[in-house]
């Protein structure tokens, strides 16, 4: 039931009494009772005979002025008896009341609560903050504590990429001369793209370069600068990524059930067995498949790993998709491992470093540019899969209204979202269902799923024709339910719209 509150009171004007002195004082004065009437008439006739004595002389004393005025001798000045005559100072009028130029309109009172939601036990530890596209808080609780934020953080990655990279920016993947003769070096630089799939078939990686494509181009460059001389070995050269390949707490089953590959900077088709499927099983060598099928197109030579020599002659190169298509396709399926890659990129272009530890400082500086604090997030990886990641939900809204206000290039990443009910990891079955599937075309958001953190970030387009930029995380003590809790929250936001109470 909507309730609504009465305008504040106006200001009532106050008066202060003005006393007359006239009626203060007694109406008829005490009468003087000792010498009776004749006292009373003794002394009227004594007034009476002083005021004709004082006109009198005020009579003779005007004429004397007078005849000394007519009488005066010429050139000597006479001395004026007038009396000047006194001008009244004005009392001063107070300046006016100021009055407000613009009518003060009180905002509304917003009646829809979503508190009986607030104690769903799946949510663990719930943070929430939801804001108006202005900017205006409608919701929130503890938002400012910095927490884990599993996959929401690849918005932060995409954010920082787009800084520093550009949208326009590729990976390259190269074929250089080795030392000896009858030697090539495959060079990865960091595209985890790159298929062995034969041209023509698409992979998960939708316009990624092909193996075949580089080989084919290897071969020309090969014949016509060392005619002759067959290729007899190939080096694997990986050492664009530095550093560890697998973050410290990143669970080993995400690689059994295809969820991420060893980062390497040379790899295909991040390291799926079956290119096609995006939750294929990644292996433990992702360097040694990617030579074995480079290998293939050259008789299948034996291959090592290696480096380059510096200065060694390019044969042949392909490249990545550009950021701007690299994004969409790791926030729309949650692809870990492309996140991984970019973040990467991130900080090699900083001139940071090239390891997973570099993106504890890479990432924060990437994304200073849009002049939201930084000092309260914390990075361990590109993807999210780290329980150290931190990062707290009013950081999320705060980004997603420049996102959703396409400030700069960020309007990639809201192009690049899943939607509830239509794409990507809120297409599932197990999202917004049920009663929650009114809110389905409606949510626009990323979300995120590790073993100790749930979350949902992004943008809703409420029922009442209002957007809400909103952050949810549900840490700690969850399980998997925690999700239809955070959409059922995601929900209710929906349904308030602008009417949505902060109680």
């Amino acid at each position: 039931m909507s309730t609504s509150l009465p305008s504040g009171p106006g200001e009532t004007e106050r008066t202060t009494p003005v006393t007359d002195a006239a009626s203060s004082a007694p109406a008829t004065p005490p009468a003087h009772r000792r010498g009776g009437v004749a006292a009373v008439l003794g002394r009227h006739r004594a007034a009476w005979l002083v005021t004709a004595s004082v006109a009198a002389f005020a009579l003779l004393g005007g004429g004397a002025v007078a005849l000394g005025a007519a009488t005066a001798p010429a050139g000597v000045p006479v001395a004026s008896t007038a009396v000047p005559s006194r001008t009244a100072t004005p009392t001063p009028t107070p300046p006016p009341r100021p009055v407000p130029t613009v009518e003060q309109v009180a905002s509304p009172l917003r009646t829809c609560s979503v508190a009986p939601l607030l104690t769903d036990s799946r949510f663990g530890t719930l943070q929430a903050q939801v804001l108006r596209a202005d900017g205006q808080v409608m919701f929130e609780r503890d938002a400012g504590t910095a927490s884990q934020t599993a996959s929401s953080l690849k918005v932060l990655t995409a954010a920082a990429a787009l800084n520093v990279l550009g949208p326009d920016f590729r990976a390259s993947t190269r074929v250089v001369a080795g030392a000896e003769p009858g030697t090539i070096v495959l060079v990865g630089g960091g595209d985890l793209t790159l298929t062995r799939l034969p041209t023509g078939t698409e992979p998960v990686y939708t316009g990624a370069a092909h193996l075949d494509d580089l080989a084919a181009k290897t071969k020309a460059a090969w014949e016509a600068q060392f005619p002759g001389t067959p290729i007899s070995r190939i080096v694997l050269d990986s050492s664009y990524f530095g550093g560890k390949t697998w973050g410290d707490t990143w669970p080993p089953t995400e690689r059994g059930t295809g969820w991420l590959s060893h980062i390497t900077a040379l790899q295909v088709d991040a390291d799926r067995a079956d290119p096609r499927v995006f939750l294929s099983p990644r292996g433990d060598d992702p360097i040694g498949r990617a030579g074995a099928a480079f290998a293939r197109y050259f008789n299948d030579v034996p291959f090592e790993q290696g480096t380059a020599p510096a200065g060694a002659a390019e044969l042949a190169s392909v490249s990545s998709q550009p950021l701007s298509t690299l994004i969409p396709q790791f926030l729309i399926p949650s692809d870990n491992s492309l996140a991984e890659m970019v973040a990467r990129h991130v900080a090699i272009r900083l001139g940071i470093g090239n390891t997973i530890g570099a993106l504890a400082t890479a990432i924060p500086q990437a994304l200073d540019v849009y002049g939201i604090d930084t000092s309260g997030v914390r990075i361990a990886d590109g993807s999210g899969m780290s329980r150290n990641n931190a990062v707290a939900p009013s950081y999320f809204t705060a980004l997603f209204l420049k996102i959703h206000a396409r400030e700069g290039t960020l309007g990639i990443v809201l192009d690049g979202l899943p939607v509830a009910g239509q794409s990507g990891t809120l297409n599932y079955s197990n999202r917004f269902f049920g009663d929650n599937a009114v809110a389905r075309g409606h949510v626009r958001a990323k979300s995120g799923s590790i073993s100790s953190a749930y979350t949902l970030t992004g943008i809703i387009d409420a029922a009442d024709g209002s957007t809400l930029i909103f952050a949810i995380f549900a840490t700690g003590r969850v399980g998997a339910e925690a999700r239809t809790a955070i959409d059922t929250l995601a929900t209710a936001f929906y349904r308030c719209g602008g009417n949505l109470s902060n109680t």
